[in-house]
């Protein structure tokens, strides 16, 4: 099998429009989260989120290219933009043939539903745009960012709620590993952060008012984000032969599903999606570092990730260190664990834990090394990157140092 590495990264989130902000951003435990700026936010019960601001399109994309761009994928186009490059890969020779994408995103073209919806049902009019049906798909980022880089092999988008980036870059791994294709542009988006979004999620009232605080005994919610984060994933001996810069080795990957509930998370198919991760990058417990934990500040999913951390690593589970960076830049939903996966980048490369910030009380039921409220100087060789969705859905990632 071929080994897989990580040779370009771009991201926007709430902390900052690329990389190195959103790595200082987590150096320095700093919040994203903040009053939102929608229309008719005063109609909304939740006011806050992980929202990206200072952002306007125009200063990125033409209008014919708005015209064609839900906020999503714009988003992705920009990580994109920065990942490729970070790589210095260019694909307009044999490579486009040997290069694809495989992106996650729960939702796709929300903003373009919210605005057209209130075009028909609200203004009363009769027709939309020829391109809202190209501009809300949930492929349409992947679809956009295979003709802005010529690539000619596999183009897909997965969608498995909050895992859906974890989801997609194990595909893109499998890829890569099994000789399928050279390179692979990975990660995901998500931009939510809409009247019409924001209101389906409060009707779940699994919805924060004030703060996300992962694993604090008084933690009241999620606080949803929005964003993108996109890789280089390409193959270690082509990487290699060519002298790129390599930021990590992506080892292991596993799937499960709970088959149990829609909603609710299950400590079994967790554990087995972090055991299966573990297995097949061929490495003990013992030699993983730290985990970048799913964390969404709920009741049930935390104490229910700690404790499937709890059942798989044993007695070493008291020496891991864990931290939800959800706390900072909110849930990106189909979009967050691609943002993750830059706090387990910058632990094995620049040895900096980023914290579980807004933690305040102790809760026993997650009794864990959860990093927090300050980042932490850590040397680490082994990393894991959780995801566990609603519908019962486990994406697990390892990734180890080169």
């Amino acid at each position: 099998m071929k080994r897989v590495v990580i040779t370009g990264a771009g991201t926007i989130n709430a902390l900052a429009h690329d990389v190195k902000g959103t790595f200082e951003a987590f150096r320095e435990g700093r919040s994203g989260i903040t009053d939102l700026v929608i229309r008719d936010r005063d109609r909304l019960g939740i006011q806050i989120g992980g929202q990206v601001h200072d952002w306007d399109p125009e200063t990125r994309f033409n209008r014919q290219q708005i015209a064609l761009y839900d906020k999503f994928t714009q988003f992705t186009l920009l990580a994109a933009r920065e990942a490729v490059a970070q790589s210095g890969l260019n694909f307009d020779g044999r490579l486009g043939y040997e290069a694809g994408v495989v992106l996650g995103t729960a939702a796709g073209g929300v903003n373009t539903w919210d605005e057209n919806y209130r075009t028909v049902y609200e203004e009363g009019k009769n027709r939309v745009h020829p391109f809202v049906v190209p501009k809300l798909m949930n492929n349409a980022a992947a679809s956009h960012l295979s003709v802005e880089f010529n690539l000619k092999g596999p183009a897909f988008t997965v969608a498995t709620a909050c895992a859906s980036s974890n989801h997609a870059m194990g595909q893109a791994f499998h890829m890569i590993r099994s000789g399928m294709t050279q390179v692979m542009l990975t990660g995901g988006s998500e931009s939510m952060l809409c009247f019409g979004g924001i209101k389906a999620w409060e009707g779940l009232r699994v919805m924060s008012r004030d703060a996300c605080r992962p694993f604090s005994l008084n933690r009241n919610g999620m606080v949803q984000g929005e964003g993108a984060a996109v890789f280089v994933f390409e193959e270690y001996e082509h990487a290699r032969q060519r002298g790129a810069e390599i930021l990590a080795e992506v080892s292991g990957f596993a799937m499960t599903s709970d088959a149990s509930d829609i909603v609710m998370p299950n400590k079994q198919g967790a554990a087995r999606a972090i055991s299966g991760a573990l297995r097949d990058a061929r490495l003990n417990g013992e030699e993983v570092g730290y985990i970048n934990a799913h964390g969404t500040g709920t009741a049930a999913n935390d104490k229910t990730e700690c404790a499937a951390v709890a059942d798989v690593f044993g007695h070493h589970a008291d020496s891991l260190m864990i931290s939800s960076t959800k706390s900072m830049h909110g849930h990106l939903i189909g979009g967050t664990g691609a943002v993750e996966l830059l706090a387990c980048i910058m632990a094995l490369r620049d040895g900096v834990i980023a914290p579980t910030i807004g933690y305040e009380e102790p809760d026993p039921e997650c009794a864990l090394d959860v990093v927090p409220n300050t980042a932490r100087d850590a040397k680490v060789d082994v990393v894991l990157s959780n995801a566990f969705a609603f519908g019962g859905l486990n994406a697990v990632l390892a990734l180890r140092k080169v």
